[in-house]
């Protein structure tokens, strides 16, 4: 039996996770993709975090923009956020009233984003300094 609803769900939807404390959980479920998800519940929220990206120097409004549009069209739970220099997709839930259908499809429209966006914002990340000439 599981300690929570947020757990019960976790398991009746048959996902990867791991426990992290009494109220965190960590998904890292490729087969959903859903790798490094965070579910907290924090009376009386539950927060769903995935950490996207770091915000890059360069094509911000591009980017700003880019993920606003994204927000508007495409994701249907939860937002692109900003969060210490992170660019993360955010959702928050009453636990209370929270079933398990709001929970899946939360979980659902992460799965989506992470999937079908990710090709869209890599190009905004930062690219690797290269080594010099010198090979150094």
């Amino acid at each position: 039996m599981a300690d929570s609803k947020i757990e019960q769900y976790l398991i009746d939807l048959m996902l990867t996770y791991e426990k992290i404390s009494a109220n965190l959980w960590l998904l890292d479920d490729e087969e959903h993709s859903l790798q490094g998800v965070a579910i907290m519940q924090a009376d009386p929220f539950v927060i769903f975090r995935a950490e996207i990206m770091d915000v890059p120097k360069d094509n911000l409004l591009e980017l700003y923009t880019k993920l606003l549009e994204l927000n508007a069209i495409d994701v249907i739970h939860g937002a692109y956020a900003l969060e210490n220099k992170k660019i993360v997709l955010i959702n928050t839930m009453q636990y209370d009233t929270m079933d398990y259908e709001e929970f899946r499809a939360t979980l659902d429209s992460f799965s989506f984003a992470l999937m079908q966006h990710y090709p869209i914002l890599s190009k905004y990340r930062e690219k690797p300094a290269s080594k010099d000439a010198a090979g150094v």
